[in-house]
């Protein structure tokens, strides 16, 4: 087996592939270090939207809670409505009843 040596040209070409070596691993390290910050972001991102799906979902369920109210007080207000409307028309009957008697009065006298 033959050792080889190792010339001067070689030993700068070696060193010349360790500096871009470590040039590449920061390169890589920093490439790593943003895409885990973006990939935080993302995540903040995404907490911060299921917060507001969630606020959304909350308040369209108070809505639907309004309307239904809404809703069960329109049927209160219709039907104390009609109830007024059978009592005018009750009134009315008995009104036209009286000038009818009174009119039947006027004609016997």
């Amino acid at each position: 087996m033959a050792v080889q040596r190792w010339t001067d040209e070689m030993l700068d070409e070696l060193a010349l592939s360790l500096v871009e070596l470590r040039d590449n691993i920061d390169g890589l390290r920093i490439t790593a270090q943003a895409l885990l910050q973006v990939a935080a972001q993302q995540q903040r991102d995404t907490e911060l939207a299921k917060q507001d799906m969630e606020l959304a979902k909350q308040d369209i369920e108070l809505h639907r809670q309004d309307i239904e109210l809404a809703k069960q007080e329109m049927e209160l207000f219709k039907q104390r409505q009609a109830e007024s409307d059978q009592r005018f028309n009750i009134l009315l009957e008995e009104i036209r009843y009286l000038r009818r008697a009174s009119q039947g009065d006027e004609i016997d006298s």
